[in-house]
């Protein structure tokens, strides 16, 4: 496996975390917690509650955009 398109750590699982984002038509915010809580520790063990942190951060960082945009 290429360690550019498809490092070990992108394959935990039977599908690819970018099928799932592509498949579902994820935000640019959603996927990206999708990606960090599929792949959380995967990488590096030591920094799975690192990723699960991104993870929040771009889900309340969604949720801001989406109150802000009710307001407009």
């Amino acid at each position: 496996m290429s360690n550019v398109d498809h490092p070990n750590y992108y394959n935990q699982g039977k599908i690819e975390v970018i099928d799932i984002i592509e498949d579902q038509k994820l935000s640019f915010h959603l996927g990206n917690a999708v990606k960090y809580i599929c792949r959380a520790g995967a990488k590096d063990p030591s920094k799975r509650i690192e990723d699960l942190e991104k993870a929040v951060w771009y889900i309340n960082r969604f949720i801001r955009l989406l109150r802000e945009a009710e307001t407009e």
